[in-house]
């Protein structure tokens, strides 16, 4: 209830939210000044935005258009972008708060949606329906009150887990009995950690006092879990919308911009510098020219009154921003418009990559957002899952050692190759029969697995089908299926556990009972689990099951060295083993036992601690048995492409929830590990007595938020490390590790990879995120920036198309800054030879062409069709990634070459042609060229010229290039014969006429143009063959020639965030 009962203590109501769930960034509102608030902080928008405002208010040598234009097309196509993919992310908020949901209200069941409801709420939820809030369990279908969830898409385990109900209420059935309640709770604040809950229930009774129950993590239901193998339950909403522990580890989507865009805003600010440089030069040398009056007012350019009027500074001001506006070309705004759709339409080059589309899922590679496209091939730290990233999820029983003895189902017994039927008689007449038996048993009784018998689950058909009811096992820990599984096919079957009985079916065919006394459930700070059961005939057994490192120190007896000695070797060859080993009690020790046990579970402080102390005096003096291997397969290709990934550079961290012991296995068989390398392990004390998110926390605390010091040496020593493991995190500490990378001294570009939802946050932290699209759901491939279908399809996306994109848009960006030094610096020089007039060299058509039209579709099109290093090579020579690392291709000293020669260029285009015209060239009827001529001639230069510099750079010759650049060519000189050789009505005036077919009729015109052509191609192709004889690259090696890999040493760090021995 809402209100608490009469007689409760003083009670303040608190405002809780509704159960909204809000992922988009723009409302219908605010979409426009916050998407044009935006745009305008890219600093170029902004620039040009003012350019265009000067050209609008002062009276300028070009139109407002020629800035206008470009920049309205730029903001429009970036806004409906932007909208459309926000769109989609209310569409996806929409879906989910409109869910439909059962509430009790009045004793009856009422349906409304996800986001009417509110704390306090009692809500029904059957099951496979996921919880659309957090919620305390109040009761379950289920006789013990217990229900089974499955937290795939918070934490990535797609296990079932046992929630119980509060014991005064698990006896409720129905919804009239439910809605009688009254009852408080109280807990904590909403915070984000998944495993921990503190609070307390008050159950009110008709006048009695208020009887007080704990709550725990293990009476919470999180929203996005969902319920499994029962068929309904009652629960009361505790926290909902963006309160919920799933909404508090989800990071606010922001938006992710590219080095290279960096880049290019320096770029821009240092082009900026230049065009205010050049106007002030202009500037201050016009009035130092005009200062004899002569100059200052010739006799055919007279002032009117109010210019002779106008104060000064008023003129040289107005002057200044004219000569701004007259070089305003040189930062190019159609760069931003062609880098736009080089990114949109290069995106669709991954989602029609053939090799990455998956037959089994029917899908490929999915976009989700194109701005990153570079970013692919500059990563230097890959942030990776482990489970359903690197593995596949799958767990395989593999053998079991008992005495030194190996046991392999179907397979080989003692070396000895066996048939499926034949392996239950091998396993008769193998050595030390009691023995074998009791583990095959303890292996078929310690354990929390639910038998299910049903036809399907979740949509899937599992069991054996021979005409009779199938069953098959579910449980919280996929291992643990593995081995009652194994132990099935070597003869022993668990069939169920009915009225506290758990029942097993022997290799002869026999049903066994054992009374189950009580479990002893794992956690991972023991890392072992025991159960107390009772035979037949009366006997109390003890059996344990866990880690080698946990049970070994408490075993008295048995065949330890053999046993350790497989244990190894499966170790080795990355299966996730395990130890099991049992104890006989006495009727008192077994007296004792409860004693402890009823103590530390009635405890409401300090439980855990009790609980801890109370399991330690019990496992103790074991007689070992054997030991279980079972195999979590690595994912196709895992192997591979992270030795790919090694070798082009990159380190990769594999962060994980899972345990240290199964994590490493899996980095070893991954190739991550390797046996040569030196293992650092950042160890705190022993835990034993600690539970594991004290520890968890009180490390938080002391390593990653006070020590910076301590800080500075962990990222050190991480980052001299070739590979790192991190284990037991939450998935806001995933993001915590990849945040402290970004903010690091070298400021390394990151990439995150994983499948669940617990791996979004990462993903979403990381430069670029890249979500799988596996088995728990699709939350990562949503939130990602890219989706893949397997982890093996990291390796293509990453050496093939990364490196592929950033060597083409790099050439894009530096060639715009070059083709505008180019086209702008003649006319610098020109107004040295005009008296500083403002004089434009080139007529306006040419000037709003230029960038439009003439220049545009060669670059867009190299910077979608280049390949300078053929797909195969870039796959079978992984290092070439190390040659565009750390934005290589756009670093100062590359961009001043360009620059630079951008500079030299336009000097010859400019001197050469004035020299040529210093004699006064005539044409063949004694005509003079004009000034018009003078530009025109320097234009056709200028085009031809950055057009075939593009066509010497490009590698990867397609009929479409020969298309695009020729036929710029073309298209320049037949609009050019057009423009200047009909009258056209709709101009005022028509300086171009005839000019461009007069040029051509002259032949001393042609040698300068073919002249100058030459001499500016020339520099940059000496210095290109000049640098590939003497220090090739090795890029440029592999377009000759193929060298052989060597693999480096390496050292490797491991990080575990708690196991016994809380390592790091």
């Amino acid at each position: 209830h809402k209100e608490p009962p009469p007689g409760a203590e003083a009670y303040i109501p608190q405002r809780y939210p509704d159960n909204r769930i809000v992922s988009s960034k723009y409302t219908f509102w605010n979409f426009i000044p916050k998407n044009l608030f935006e745009q305008f902080r890219r600093i170029a928008n902004f620039y040009f935005l003012v350019i265009f405002l000067v050209q609008l208010i002062i009276d300028t040598p070009t139109s407002p258009v020629t800035s206008g234009l470009p920049l309205f097309f730029v903001i429009t196509v970036t806004a409906i972008k932007q909208g459309y993919e926000d769109w989609l992310r209310h569409k996806a908020d929409c879906s989910i708060n409109e869910c439909p949901v059962d509430v009790v209200q009045q004793g009856k069941v009422v349906r409304t949606q996800s986001h009417k409801l509110r704390v306090g709420d009692i809500v029904v939820v059957k099951e496979d329906e996921t919880f659309p809030c957090d919620l305390i369990l109040l009761s379950s279908s289920r006789p013990d009150g217990t229900c089974y969830v499955t937290t795939t898409s918070l934490d990535g385990e797609s296990s079932h887990k046992t929630y119980y109900a509060i014991p005064d209420t698990m006896a409720f059935r129905t919804e009239q009995e439910v809605d009688s309640l009254h009852a408080t709770i109280e807990c904590e604040q909403p915070q984000p950690d998944l495993y921990k809950f503190v609070g307390r229930i008050n159950i009110y009774k008709d006048k009695e006092e208020p009887v007080a129950r704990p709550l725990g993590a293990e009476n919470l239901l999180l929203r996005g879990a969902t319920l499994k193998n029962t068929q309904h339950i009652y629960a009361v909403a505790v926290y909902t919308g963006m309160e919920t522990k799933m909404a508090l580890n989800y990071q606010s989507k922001s938006q992710k911009r590219s080095a290279v865009e960096k880049s290019m805003n320096a770029f821009l600010i240092v082009y900026l510098c230049i065009l205010i440089s050049k106007a002030v030069i202009n500037t201050v040398l016009k009035y130092a020219w005009q200062w004899s009056p002569d100059r200052d007012e010739p006799w055919y350019n007279h002032r009117t009154e109010h210019e002779r009027q106008r104060h000064v500074v008023i003129r040289a001001f107005t002057d200044f921003l004219a000569f701004m506006v007259l070089f305003n070309y040189i930062i190019p705004v159609s760069m931003y418009v062609t880098v736009e759709m080089q990114k949109f339409l290069g995106s669709y080059f991954i989602s029609w990559d053939e090799e990455m589309f998956d037959e089994e899922l029917g899908e490929g590679a999915q976009v989700n957002t194109s701005d990153l496209n570079e970013e692919l091939g500059q990563v230097e730290y890959v942030f990776t899952d482990k489970t359903g990233t690197l593995t596949e999820n799958n767990m395989e029983f593999i053998e079991c050692c008992v005495d030194g003895n190996v046991y392999i189902p179907h397979a080989i017994c003692n070396g000895q190759i066996l048939s499926a039927a034949s392996s239950i008689d091998m396993i008769d007449a193998s050595p030390g029969g009691y023995r074998r038996d009791l583990f095959f048993r303890a292996l078929c009784l310690c354990h929390t697995v639910q038998v299910k018998e049903e036809e399907t689950v979740d949509g899937i058909k599992k069991g054996i089908h021979q005409g009779r009811p199938t069953s098959f096992y579910i449980s919280s820990s996929p291992d643990e299926v593995a081995l009652v599984e194994g132990m099935k096919r070597l003869g022993y079957t668990y069939l169920r556990l009915k009225d506290n009985y758990m029942e097993i079916l022997n290799k002869d065919d026999e049903i066994e009972r054992f009374e189950l006394l009580h479990v002893l459930n794992f956690d991972s700070v023991r890392r072992r689990m025991s159960v107390i059961v009772k035979s037949s005939s009366g006997d109390y057994l003890l059996f344990c099951k866990g880690a080698d490192s946990s049970i070994f120190p408490r075993v008295v007896s048995g065949k330890v060295e053999q046993v350790k000695a497989r244990v190894e070797q499966n170790a080795v060859e990355g299966l996730r083993t395990l130890c099991v080993a049992y104890r006989r009690l006495s009727q008192s020790e077994y007296q004792e036992a409860c004693h402890y046990l009823m103590e530390a579970k009635l405890a409401l402080q300090d439980r855990e601690q009790r609980l801890a102390q109370a399991y330690d005096i019990i496992e103790r003096n074991f007689v070992l048995l054997g030991a279980t291997a079972v195999e979590d397969r690595l994912q196709e290709k895992a192997a591979d492409t992270i030795e790919s990934l090694h070798k082009a550079g990159m380190k990769v961290w594999v962060l994980t929830g899972d345990k240290m012991e199964t994590a490493a296995a899996t980095c070893y068989a991954s190739k991550l590990f390797r046996r040569t390398t030196q293992i650092l392990e950042l160890t705190k004390k022993r835990t034993e007595e600690q539970s594991l998110h004290d520890v968890l926390f009180e490390l938080n605390r002391t390593v990653l938020r006070q020590l910076c010091d301590a800080l500075e040496i962990f990222l050190e020593i991480c980052r001299n490390c070739s590979a790192v493991l991190c284990c037991r995190m939450a998935p806001l500490q995933k993001a915590q590790i990849v945040k402290l990378i970004k903010a690091s001294k070298e400021h390394p570009i990151t990439l995150a990879i994983g499948d669940g939802a617990n791996d979004v946050s990462m993903i979403l932290e990381a430069h670029v995120g890249i979500g799988i699209m596996g088995k728990e759901g699709r939350q990562a491939a949503r939130n990602s920036d890219y989706a893949i279908p397997k982890f093996k399809h990291l390796k293509k996306m990453l050496l093939v198309h990364g490196h592929y994109y950033y060597i083409r848009i790099a050439e894009l960006v530096q060639y715009f800054f070059y083709k505008n030094v180019c086209f702008i610096f003649p006319q610098f020089l020109y107004q040295f030879f005009c008296g500083f007039s403002q004089q434009p060299l080139y007529d306006t058509a040419y000037l709003t062409l230029y960038n439009i039209s003439f220049t545009s579709l060669p670059i867009l099109l190299y910077s979608l069709v280049e390949q300078h290093v053929s797909m195969d090579t870039l796959k079978r020579e992984p290092s070439l990634y190390r040659d565009i690392a750390k934005n290589s291709l756009l670093r100062w000293p590359v961009f001043l070459y360009w620059t630079c020669l951008g500079v030299f260029d336009a000097v010859v285009f400019f001197f050469g042609a004035y020299f040529l015209f210093d004699n006064t060239t005539f044409t063949s009827n004694g005509q003079m060229f004009g000034n018009w001529t003078f530009g025109t001639l320097i234009f056709t230069v200028l085009v031809f010229t950055v057009t075939l510099k593009l066509a010497l750079d490009t590698h990867h010759w397609t009929w479409i290039n020969h298309f695009v650049i020729w036929g710029s060519l073309l298209f320049y000189v037949i609009f050019s014969l057009l423009w200047g050789g009909i009258i056209w009505p709709f101009l005022n005036y028509q300086r171009m006429y005839y000019v461009f077919m007069q040029m051509l009729s002259s032949g001393p015109a042609w040698l300068s143009i073919i002249l100058l052509i030459t001499v500016s191609l020339l520099p940059d192709v000496i210095k290109k063959v000049l640098c590939r004889a003497m220090c090739p690259t090795a890029t440029e090696r592999a377009q000759s020639t193929r060298p052989c890999l060597t693999v480096e040493p390496s050292t490797i760090f491991m990080l575990s965030q708690s196991s016994s021995r809380m390592s790091f």
